[in-house]
């Protein structure tokens, strides 16, 4: 048997097996019981540390309002 026929074989059947293993595998991890808190937490990380909203960036309007003041 030629290796291309070798390889093939071997990838229409224990490939395919092995990759849907893996996959029900990482999808039964994902989904475990204990994983709720860990992507939860995973999920609001970035907003770990803030504590209220971020304040508006007030340098266009203040500098739109300077320029009308010296226009006056």
């Amino acid at each position: 048997m030629e290796t291309y026929s070798l390889l093939r074989a071997f990838a229409d059947s224990w490939h395919l097996l092995f990759m849907f293993v893996f996959f029900i595998g990482v999808f039964v991890y994902i989904l475990r019981p204990g994983s709720k808190k860990v992507h939860r937490d995973t999920a609001n990380m970035i907003f770990r540390n803030d504590d209220k909203p971020a304040a508006p960036d007030n340098r266009q309007r203040q500098a739109r309002h300077a320029d009308l003041r010296e226009a006056k």
